[in-house]
């Protein structure tokens, strides 16, 4: 699973990592540029859908669950000011009970899992189907849109995943933009998404939105080509820092807000459930907490749901790893420097130009995916945490 060392110097170390991104740049640029009209058939069929009054619903298990997580959100605190909020929920922990209690016809089903699949996904799936549900098989060969995974590398095919969800959650809302609602409700208009009755066709536009799709996936291979070119000898001197201190019995302490919670938690479960060949590393989240989240947000405040927790769960021997695309997120920047009055190694992974994080100097170790555009930030942040987690795997066998 692990790519061996071929050298363990620093030099090599980064050689490796940047070789690595480059890689899934490989991966993902042929896989959407084979499956880009799929996708845009797929999203027109979900904008009908959602604009029938349909739902998405969303699951998987073990690090599977935190793509169900990531999908919600996207759909219903969409990042783009003025985008619609659309209906969406996660299901993975009692998932197959509650999508028998709650589906609809119209609703949108997605199952993820590993590359191999994961029959109780699979079976879910089946089930929505023969209601009436359009379903995503995330992978799979029998849904209304299927993935065959193009590479068995399970952190390179959970990238592509998280590629993919963004391109529907972007892609939808062009089909929304290229409908005209029979009745026009102005500014406020992404807050009733089901107004309307006539809608122009949109056939018209399938092969443009198809090569949008492409372009996106360009525009994220640019980017990853970017970070491996100027944060590789970061990364690596930050897998170093970290795996000194699992060395001395620390363990990682990861946080995030939003999409990056997703991603917190998915860099954690990666770690203590990781993937055939893999040795576990201690790591807790401080976004999988939501009854911790939720009391103090509401009892102090929502700038102290991470720093109270890190004065419960922080010991000086570990890793304290804030992930912020904006690199300005109060409640991030709180718990990175009480992480550092208390000893901890910092990191943090950032995107924009690295933010207040950056400029105070707050983490010992920032890496910065210089981008202002949320969803491809986020794609390459993946690629970043896993990549580490991959040299942590290398670091550990030595």
């Amino acid at each position: 699973m692990v790519k061996a060392p071929f050298e363990l110097t620093r030099s090599g170390l980064a050689n490796d990592v940047h070789d690595r991104l480059l890689e899934r740049n490989r991966v993902f640029e042929a896989f959407f540029a084979r499956e880009a009209r799929p996708l845009a058939l797929a999203c027109r069929e979900m904008s009908d859908r959602f604009l029938r009054g349909g739902r998405l619903l969303a699951f998987g298990r073990g690090p599977y669950a935190t793509d169900a997580q990531h999908v919600s959100v996207e759909f219903v605190h969409p990042i783009i000011v003025g985008k619609r909020a659309l209906p969406a929920l996660d299901l993975s922990p009692l998932f197959r009970p509650w999508m028998d209690a709650i589906l609809q016809p119209d609703d949108i089903v997605m199952g993820f899992g590993p590359p191999e699949g994961d029959p109780e996904v699979t079976n879910a799936l089946a089930a929505a189907h023969d209601r009436g549900a359009m379903t995503f098989e995330l992978p799979g060969d029998r849904g209304s849109y299927a993935l065959q995974p193009p590479d068995r590398n399970p952190f390179v095919h959970q990238e592509l995943m998280e590629i993919l969800y963004h391109t529907l959650w972007e892609t939808v809302h062009v089909f929304f933009e290229h409908r005209q609602l029979g009745q026009d409700v102005g500014d406020s208009g992404f807050l009733y998404p089901f107004l309307g009755e006539e809608r122009q066709p949109t056939g018209d536009i399938i092969e443009q939105v198809a090569a949008s799709i492409r372009a996106k996936a360009q525009e994220d291979a640019a980017l990853r080509a970017q970070v491996a070119q100027q944060e590789s000898e970061q990364i690596v001197n930050a897998a170093r820092a970290i795996h000194q201190r699992l060395t001395q019995g620390g363990k990682l302490i990861i946080f995030g807000n939003g999409g990056s919670a997703t991603d917190a938690n998915d860099w954690a479960i990666d770690c203590v459930l990781p993937p055939t060949g893999y040795r576990p590393v201690p790591a807790i989240s401080l976004s999988m907490e939501p009854a911790n989240l939720t009391a103090i947000a509401n009892d102090v405040g929502i700038e102290l749901i991470f720093l109270r927790q890190m004065i419960a769960h922080a010991r000086k021997q570990d890793v304290a790893i804030g992930i912020s695309t904006s690199g300005g997120s109060r409640n991030i920047i709180m718990a990175i420097e009480e992480a550092r009055k208390r000893g901890l190694l910092t990191v943090a992974l950032l995107g924009y130009d690295g933010g207040e994080i950056l400029r105070r100097g707050v983490a010992d170790f920032p890496l910065v995916v210089r981008s202002d555009y949320i969803p491809r930030i986020q794609e390459v942040q993946a690629s970043t945490y896993h990549v580490i987690r991959e040299t942590l795997e290398v670091l550990t066998r030595v």
